[in-house]
């Protein structure tokens, strides 16, 4: 049988000062007691497995998080039945950063949100090369695994414009990060394309703030405000309350204002529609 080593594959490997930690070692445990039980030792586990021997002792100390593809391997040869298997979701979910995993849950919960970007074209909205490239493009450098985990953590958390019953999705993006040429001419073309699939969507109210606009509320900063079922919101502002989220409501009160006022100046959603198309022909 081919061996899978996996060990140098970026992405997976586990945060010690992430929370979730404690969580992949109580998996590893788990697993290296099914093992046991079998009767295997590791070099012959890994083998009927199919992936190499460190593998198997980093998962099993917690050092790894293990693969989907790999907890099925397990779930067959210690024949659980599907108890391991079912740690696919949690695991994967494992491997994306602690913030990413908070804004993940707030926006699961969130039943409308609104989103003002003025630097970068919001992470909700990226293609994955698109990410990939303004990852890599960080400084300090961001290493290969970091790379991957925030690239995967953002890509699952699109997974929000096939909810159903979908949440009302509101963005105004800048002229300015349409035009930027992040990873070249063709990924813009890419990442434009991309825009108006999603700018069509049923729940997608899309917006562009044009770089001629006289008056603008939204030079402050990015602003996103999630509200949710029971009435109540979050919301933050890179220009308000020293960046940190806010609930309370005359805090958010100041952000659904500023974000009222950039919706009123920023292009209709068809003239923006318009827009798109129009640099997508220019570039």
């Amino acid at each position: 049988m081919e061996r899978n080593d996996g060990v140098d594959e970026p992405g997976w490997d586990v945060d010690p000062e992430d929370e979730i930690s404690a969580v992949v070692e109580m998996v590893g445990q788990q697993l290296k007691l099914r093992r046991e039980a079998t009767g295997m030792r590791v070099a012959e586990f890994a083998e009927a497995i199919g992936y190499g021997e460190d593998l198997v002792r980093k998962v099993e100390r917690g050092a790894r998080i293990p693969r989907p593809e790999y907890l099925d391997k397990v779930d067959e040869v210690t024949g659980a039945g599907g108890l391991v298997s079912a740690m696919k979701k949690e695991m994967r979910e494992a491997r994306y950063p602690k913030k990413t995993r908070g804004l993940a849950k707030l926006e699961a919960q969130a039943v409308e949100i609104g989103l003002y970007s003025n630097h970068n074209v919001h992470g909700l909205l990226q293609t994955e090369e698109h990410m990939r490239a303004l990852f890599e493009m960080r400084q300090p450098a961001y290493s290969r695994d970091q790379v991957e985990r925030d690239v995967a953590g953002r890509v699952a958390r699109q997974v929000i414009f096939g909810r159903d019953p979908a949440p009302a999705l509101h963005f105004v993006q800048e002229e300015a990060t349409l035009r930027r040429t992040i990873g070249g001419t063709m990924m813009l073309r890419r990442q434009l394309e991309h825009l108006l699939e999603v700018a069509q969507l049923r729940s997608v109210t899309f917006q562009v703030m044009p770089l001629d606009c006289e008056s603008h509320a939204g030079m402050g900063g990015l602003i996103e405000v999630l509200k949710f079922r029971d009435g109540t919101a979050v919301g933050r502002s890179d220009g308000a309350f020293g960046g940190h989220p806010v609930s309370d409501p005359k805090q958010l009160r100041i952000l659904e204002l500023r974000y009222g006022m950039i919706r009123a100046q920023a292009l209709t959603p068809r003239e923006s529609l318009a827009f798109i198309e129009q640099v997508l022909g220019e570039t």
